[in-house]
């Protein structure tokens, strides 16, 4: 079976928990026989190592612009980086020229997820989209700072008439959504529509082995340390500016810790505003940027481990993959009670959920944490087990590969 999975974006500078779920699906796939062509928008700088095509997976990148007039460097980048709708020409004439397509798989939407649609229906093959980021399971603050200033004029809208991009959803084959809330929604909106719980999936024995050493090896300011780490894009919506603020009251009950960011910049302003923070409240020395990390980097492994908890502030987690993560690491997580951090945690359970405008909750389960270090390891020991027991990466991807066959014999069917 030969796929092609169609990406909005693919950067391994800014690789984040989507672009690593996807990575997954497609090896799982490839345990099962299914061959996954990517077909993604060419880097502006190209000179890092793509972790797809070291995998074996066939990469095809494709001319891409985001049609915007009116708009600073700045946020053009970051619109690129995140949520811009992008368009390219030369994705319609790249797919048209694959002569052997079984199915389409979109995890974009918009214009580029809509040529795939369009494509699709010209030769006659299912088309599948997932959701990764949230459609309608959008909490409304979330929704409100897409709503920015600098908006620009959107001179792209013709290609969005033009390849139907409001008909995505509609003439999708099947839709996965990545959490039950998203899904249910969804199925509420189109009760006709194939809608699919699909979780992400994890290969847990990766976080076996103990990197500790290359943690203190690359940052030796964590030694001694209460490590708390925050894992995710720096973002608006993964929201480190809350928790940089929570932290000179962290520090006056556990003076000994940490506060570790680590993650790529996908928002110039944003980032800046983080440091500012770190600086006007006295932070230096408290709290360590690490960057982006390519994934399944020894580092990265090695600071969840070190970890005394992982913290999620984010303002939406449409399914949450960096708990997985921490859990298969070994690592106690807290996170704010988003939709897919509710699907995975059971309060008190095998981590802790807090309300962003109740800090009072996060406090709490931060030191119920760090004064009982035997309890944190228990609860972390369930997720650990529920990690590797429910989101294996082969056992979501033969769920794919089984609705891809439905798929196609189905299409066959009709033609």
């Amino acid at each position: 079976m030969r796929t092609i999975q169609l990406l909005r974006k693919l950067d391994p500078a800014a690789w984040g928990g989507t672009e690593m779920a996807m990575h997954r699906l497609f090896d799982g796939l490839h345990q099962h026989g299914v061959k996954s062509i990517v077909y993604c928008p060419r880097l502006e700088n190209g000179s890092h190592e793509d972790p797809l095509v070291q995998s074996g997976h066939q990469v095809q990148r494709f001319n891409a612009f985001l049609p915007v007039l009116g708009i600073s460097d700045i946020r053009r980048r970051q619109m690129i980086s995140v949520g811009g709708n992008l368009m390219s020409f030369d994705l319609v004439s790249s797919l048209w020229r694959d002569k052997h397509i079984d199915l389409i798989h979109s995890h974009a939407l918009g214009r580029i997820g809509a040529i795939g649609r369009s494509i699709a229906r010209q030769r006659h093959v299912p088309f599948v989209v997932t959701i990764h980021g949230g459609v309608l399971d959008l909490p409304e603050n979330v929704k409100k700072s897409f709503n920015t200033p600098e908006r620009g004029f959107e001179w792209g809208r013709i290609f969005g008439l033009l390849f139907q991009s409001h008909r995505l959803l509609q003439d999708a084959d099947a839709i996965l959504a990545c959490n039950a809330k998203e899904a249910a929604l969804l199925q509420e909106k189109m009760p006709n529509k194939r809608i699919i719980v699909q979780p992400h999936g994890i290969d847990p024995y990766v976080f076996e082995a103990d990197h500790r050493a290359a943690a203190r090896s690359a940052y030796p300011e964590i030694v001694g340390r209460t490590v708390l780490l925050s894992l995710g894009r720096i973002d608006p919506i993964k929201n480190q500016a809350w928790l940089v603020d929570q932290t000179p009251t962290i520090l006056r009950s556990h003076p000994n810790v940490l506060l570790v960011l680590a993650g790529a910049c996908t928002d110039e302003p944003y980032g800046e505003l983080v440091h500012k923070k770190i600086k006007a409240l006295g932070l230096t020395g408290k709290v360590l940027r690490t960057g982006g990390l390519p994934p399944g980097d020894p580092r990265l492994i090695g600071l969840l481990q070190e970890s005394a908890t992982v913290i999620l502030p984010s303002l939406s987690e449409t399914f949450g993959l960096v708990i997985l993560e921490a859990w298969a690491a070994g690592a106690m997580v807290i996170s704010s009670r988003t939709s897919g951090a509710s699907g995975l945690i059971e309060d008190g359970e095998n981590g802790f959920l807090f309300d962003l405008n109740r800090p009072e909750m996060f406090f709490a389960a931060l030191d119920a944490t760090l004064s009982n270090p035997e309890s944190a390891r228990t609860m972390a020991q369930r997720g650990k087990e529920k990690a590797r027991n429910s989101y294996s990466i082969s056992a979501v991807a033969k769920n794919v590969k089984r609705l891809y066959e439905e798929l196609i014999e189905e299409k066959e069917c009709v033609t």
